[in-house]
């Protein structure tokens, strides 16, 4: 069965933003989908969260993983231990993309195991994103990793202050 994890971003709730939207289509498509919550989530160090999020769920080769900003930069570290078809990093990031803490950022990464493991790999950044999870960082995953990198000018894709209830452009790259 086709499986899709949606992880949310820092301080952010499976309800928020485009992750419900993007779950019902998925599930009318007949995904098992999951969208958890993970209070923890760049609050403690990924090295504690890791073994939650890795026992939590399922992961296999028809695994599909959305990740946003924080749940994206999350997804970095869970690549290195899975291996799944296809993985999508919304506003994601590999280093620290301003002056906050960012416990989700891992000292250093194992780039092939990650490449090896990610299946289909989508960078999706914006050139506007207030936080800092920009089109450069997107840059400096993809020139690691490969993949497709998606440049647009939407802000952080969803946030307290950005409506983005929906996201069609994440539905279509989903097979």
């Amino acid at each position: 069965m086709r499986r899709a994890i949606i992880f949310h971003g820092t301080g952010g709730n499976p309800g928020v933003a485009w992750y419900p939207w993007l779950a019902a289509r998925l599930a009318e498509r007949a995904y098992d989908v999951e969208v958890p919550h993970y209070p923890g989530l760049n609050v403690e160090p990924v090295a504690e969260l890791l073994p939650q999020v890795l026992k939590a769920h399922t992961f296999d080769e028809q695994t599909v993983l959305v990740g946003h900003s924080g749940g994206a930069s999350l997804l970095l570290a869970v690549l290195e231990h899975v291996r799944v078809a296809q993985a999508i990093l919304v506003a994601g990031y590999s280093t620290r993309p301003n002056d906050s803490d960012e416990p989700v950022l891992q000292a250093a990464y194992d780039w092939d195991t990650i490449r090896a493991n990610a299946g289909e790999l989508y960078f999706i950044n914006s050139r506007q994103d207030p936080y800092g999870c920009d089109e450069h960082q997107g840059r400096a995953m993809f020139e690691r990793l490969g993949g497709t990198q998606i440049v647009r000018d939407d802000g952080h894709f969803g946030d307290w202050n950005q409506t983005y209830d929906e996201f069609p452009l994440l539905n279509r790259l989903i097979p």
